[in-house]
């Protein structure tokens, strides 16, 4: 029998993933919040059964850690390494209208929500947000913690970094590399590799500044520059 699944985080990205877990029929328990106003409230019909501290509690739960925004991208990772949870106790979720290619790898803790599209030996590493209509092609790979905003387009063979974060709609050339826990404006053109810690936007993307302090806090204490290679994960909605 699959564990019942407990969301890390009761905001927009969680409750998203609470509606693609049910359309993929898994079990699911409710929402782990540490904002107590929202502890033994229900949110979209799904409780808030408390805060993170009940993790130890609930040993025969499995989790998954929806957390995150434009303004601290870099939180899924601290809550994650805080909650220092074994990888076989994170499902990576996988909305029933995704087209994930039978070549493509997806690594524990990672979701795909409505309409995404994976098309050839696409790598897709731990605990990764990505958001509806996203279209992954072929040989890409995507570093641990990244998320990708709605409407991203990755080009063939891209390399996105450990805890990037595209914006929606944002486009990336062929074979170009997004460094590690930068952040790509909405709406913007990727023609050539960006640098890990800033920030780009624009039609080319150009640099704007240093990314957000929690992103280079990560970024220094990993001192990762390229993705990570991501490990093989379990299957899709397990």
């Amino acid at each position: 029998m699959t564990a019942r699944l407990v969301i890390i985080g009761a905001g927009g990205f969680a409750r998203e993933t609470a509606q693609a877990a049910r359309a993929a029929g898994l079990p699911l328990a409710g929402h782990l919040d540490d904002d107590p106003a929202l502890h033994g409230a229900e949110v979209d019909g799904v409780p808030v059964l408390g805060g993170t501290g009940l993790v130890p509690e609930l040993p025969d739960a499995s989790f998954v850690v929806c957390v995150g925004s434009p303004r601290d991208y870099a939180s899924r990772a601290r809550i994650v390494a805080r909650l220092g949870l074994p990888e076989e106790r994170y499902t990576t979720v996988v909305h029933p209208t995704a087209a994930v290619s039978a070549s493509s790898v997806l690594g524990p803790g990672t979701v795909l929500l409505a309409h995404t599209v994976l098309t050839a030996a696409v790598t897709v590493g731990r605990h990764v947000a990505v958001m509806p209509h996203t279209v992954l092609t072929h040989d890409d790979v995507l570093g641990d913690f990244a998320t990708l905003a709605s409407g991203v387009r990755l080009g063939g063979t891209v390399r996105v970094g450990t805890g990037a974060y595209l914006g929606a709609g944002a486009m990336v050339r062929e074979g170009t590399a997004v460094g590690a826990w930068s952040l790509v404006g909405m709406g913007s053109v990727v023609l050539a590799d960006l640098p890990p810690g800033e920030v780009w936007a624009g039609s080319p993307a150009h640099r704007l500044r240093t990314a957000p302090p929690p992103a280079l806090e990560q970024l220094a204490a990993h001192d990762t520059v390229a993705a990570a290679p991501p490990v093989p994960a379990r299957g899709a909605n397990r």
